[in-house]
């Protein structure tokens, strides 16, 4: 794996990560009611959960890469397609996070991040589609899905304590507003990138 590789999937990376989902949506709503440090232990279930789903999808890839080389090409497409469509999504967004309430947890903060991480297929499927343009059909998809999984999962813990120090310490900079104009600007991005992985020719 070069580095130009590794530098394009951490962009990659972080354009998805900066832009609130789910996961973000209840470590905000914490992080306003309950404080920073709510959030943080949300972010640790996260990542926790997420650590699992790299190992699957990293285990599942080297099979598939065995079995179907010649099929990457349509995974290539089916990872640019998700991209582009991820883009168009976050123009239509509306800037709300963290807005609505969010049920304490019974099992603790950290437990409902493991719990929520799970809960959105969405990350699995992400991580199914995008990873697979990076990596190279010759050598060990294992490895490479680990590598790349753990730059995504150092990436997104980052955005998540952004957003959790925001809400928890100075909440009226998180204004719809200003995440309105991340949005628009990542899905612009992700849009770019989608069309420039589809026609990316793999050497």
């Amino acid at each position: 794996m070069t580095l130009t590789v590794l530098l394009a999937f951490a962009l990659t990376s972080f354009l998805i990560a900066v832009v609130p989902g789910p996961t973000v949506t209840v470590i905000v709503a914490n992080s306003l009611r309950a404080g920073t440090r709510a959030g943080l232990l949300n972010i640790a279930g996260t990542q926790a959960g997420l650590a699992p789903m790299v190992l699957i999808v990293a285990a599942g890839l080297e099979t598939v890469v065995a079995l179907m080389a010649d099929w990457f090409l349509i995974v290539k497409m089916l990872g640019a397609a998700y991209l582009v469509w991820l883009g168009v999504r976050l123009w239509r967004s509306d800037g709300e996070i963290g807005s609505g309430e969010v049920a304490p947890p019974k099992g603790g903060y950290f437990w409902q991040g493991v719990l929520v991480i799970w809960s959105n297929p969405k990350v699995l499927l992400l991580l199914g589609a995008i990873v697979p343009n990076f990596v190279d059909p010759a050598v060990s998809a294992f490895w490479q899905t680990l590598v790349l999984g753990g730059t995504f999962m150092v990436i997104a813990t980052a955005c998540d304590m952004g957003y959790a120090l925001l809400a928890g310490r100075a909440g009226r900079l998180l204004t719809k507003g200003r995440v309105r104009v991340v949005e628009r600007i990542s899905g612009t991005l992700l849009v770019g990138g989608g069309l420039w992985m589809a026609a990316l020719k793999r050497v």
